[in-house]
């Protein structure tokens, strides 16, 4: 037997969506849970994400006129994951189901916790014209949360975007067009006014994954009283006869092993950051993740050594980045990409992808043409791009990237592709095609532009096409472009309870894993936006309450062994 240096009812491992969905969750059902971040910051990659959730099926669609069912998900889930034969287990009938029948009950419960919701009410699906897709409402948000309720402990949060700017996923693609189209205006006025508004009532309001993950982490440790503790990483498991009974952490006080009554949740991201095993399972010799930095697998490692099973390890929630420089990282790009005057290349000078397309499936045409080593593509804009829309990448370091030839500018297109390193004749046949596709209004080549989702980030003042504009006004700007990805989406296998699975089909009893660092249930694409947090937070949820459940199932059976073991009292006759 183990000894131990504590005790609790659940352990929780990471501070993100699908550790904290499990920690409020038991501790609603009245378990003693115990949280452990192994950095020194809270909030895990979802403190630097969107924070959009998808969620379909939510209560929030009726309020906004969208019929949605259970039945309708999963035909989409057949069309755009692929049939549960055709993906693994990981993407399961059961691990389905539990998904769309508790993705409304999450998000009726959280709002029971103080969370206030939006509903994306234009964010489409990503395959919107598959059986079973919308043109939006299945996603929702967060609204901005006042970060100054946390005094000292918001100096201990990850992010990626400053407090003080309460912006909406939404209010993104909008911003990138706020002086070019009546829509970017009034949505850009709005953030404006949000913002100002949060001043002058003397609060710190963040948006986006920051406020998510601010939410979830004030109404486990403010609200509920649950204890959480940075820098203190998980560096084994206790397993006895098959279950897991708790773990070992290391922290301040050095090394220290915690009973866990119930058992343990892995919510502790992926491997983004792990080179190693991003050229093991994926052929990655450099990554360009926007993952959180801390995301190395150590808790895929430690469930594998003690025979828990994984699943798409070679697979990752890939995208398109700008390529970094010396003083500037890696940055993701949507809403660039789909905007008119635009077009990406290869180094042959050859088209290959609909820039419109979603990251992930950007992201594999970019692997099946052979781009995922140190292979990149170039971004060309045309100057009116430059003029009517915003460039991401240029806010992160526009002169660093023009220093260190990750932009390259010039007054024609030969002398472009001279600075681009592509050969002339096919960048000039591409650019020549694409023209012609963009003054028709139809990409025969890909598509750009067929569906609801590739317009979300065009321009609606743009036509024909809102996502096709010629590449013909100089000067012109080419950007070389990397994968990238949000995360890798490979990890511990679970089942519909978000039970870990061992590598002989059985569930390892106690131990409990969600978001990044189990096997994603979407498989390998992307259904809709805020497929990475929102069943992070279901299935963190599923974890919970089943911890719940199982405390009252081994209450009841030490209550039924100790009845066993008492000594029987006679009775005698009066």
């Amino acid at each position: 037997m183990a000894q131990w240096d504590e005790e609790v009812d659940l352990l929780v491992v990471g501070t993100g969506a699908a550790a904290m969905s499990a920690a409020i969750a038991a501790a609603d059902d009245g378990l003693d849970v115990l949280v452990v971040e192994g950095s020194d910051k809270w909030g895990g990659s979802t403190g630097m994400s969107g924070g959009g959730c998808w969620l379909p099926t939510h209560p929030g669609m009726k309020e906004i006129g969208v019929e949605d069912s259970e039945e309708a998900v999963l035909t989409y889930l057949d069309a755009c994951v692929g049939t549960p034969e055709e993906v693994g287990p990981a993407s399961s009938l059961a691990r389905r189901q539990a998904f769309v029948r508790t993705a409304p009950v999450v998000h009726s419960w959280l709002e029971g916790h103080g969370m206030v919701w939006q509903t994306a009410e234009k964010y489409p699906d990503y395959y919107p014209d598959l059986p079973g897709g919308i043109a939006g409402g299945r996603t929702v948000e967060p609204a901005p949360f006042d970060v100054k309720k946390f005094g000292d402990w918001w100096g201990r949060a990850r992010f990626s975007m400053p407090a003080g700017l309460p912006l909406f996923a939404g209010d993104t693609y909008l911003l990138a067009r706020a002086w070019s189209t009546p829509s970017g205006f009034v949505g850009g006025a709005r953030m404006v006014f949000r913002t100002l508004g949060g001043l002058v009532a003397g609060r710190r309001l963040t948006g986006l994954g920051a406020s998510l993950s601010s939410r979830l982490m004030w109404i486990a440790k403010f609200e509920q009283g649950t204890e959480v503790r940075l820098e203190t990483p998980l560096t084994d498991l206790v397993i006895e006869d098959g279950a897991c009974v708790g773990a070992v952490v290391t922290g301040p006080e050095g090394e220290r092993r915690i009973r866990a009554r119930v058992g343990v949740h892995l919510g502790a991201g992926g491997f983004d950051h792990n080179l190693e095993w991003r050229k093991e399972h994926q052929g990655i010799d450099v990554e360009h993740s926007s993952g959180n930095p801390y995301n190395t697998g150590t808790a895929i490692e430690i469930g594998r050594r003690h025979g828990a099973d994984v699943a798409l390890m070679d697979d990752a929630w890939w995208g398109p980045s700008v390529a970094p420089t010396s003083t500037t990282p890696a940055v993701f790009i949507v809403s660039e990409r789909s905007m008119p005057h635009s077009i990406v290349v290869d180094q042959e000078g050859s088209r290959y992808v609909d820039e419109s397309t979603s990251y992930v499936d950007f992201g594999h045409a970019m692997l099946e043409r052979g781009l995922e080593r140190t292979n990149h593509s170039w971004m060309v804009l045309d100057v009116r791009f430059g003029r009517k829309y915003l460039n991401n990448a240029f806010l992160a370091g526009k002169k660093a990237l023009f220093e260190e030839g990750v932009a390259v500018k010039a007054d024609t297109l030969e002398e472009l592709a001279e600075k681009m390193g592509v050969d002339k004749a096919t960048f000039k046949a591409s650019i020549q095609r694409f023209n012609a596709f963009a003054r028709a209004g139809v990409d025969e080549d890909f598509g750009r532009g067929h569906d609801a989702y590739d317009n979300y980030y065009g321009d609606p003042t743009h036509g024909p096409n809102p996502n096709l504009g010629e590449i013909a006004k100089g000067p012109f700007t080419a950007i070389k472009i990397v994968l990238g990805d949000l995360g890798t989406k490979g990890g511990l296998l679970t089942d519909e309870h978000a039970r870990v699975v061992s590598t002989s089909g059985a569930v390892i009893e106690g131990l409990y894993a969600a978001g990044n660092c189990s096997a994603a249930v979407a498989g390998r694409t992307y259904p809709g936006a805020g497929s990475t947090l929102g069943p992070a937070l279901v299935f963190g949820y599923l974890a919970g309450r089943h911890a719940a459940a199982r405390a009252t199932e081994l209450a009841i059976a030490d209550a039924a062994d100790r009845a066993v073991g008492e000594p029987v009292q006679e009775v005698q006759a009066g």
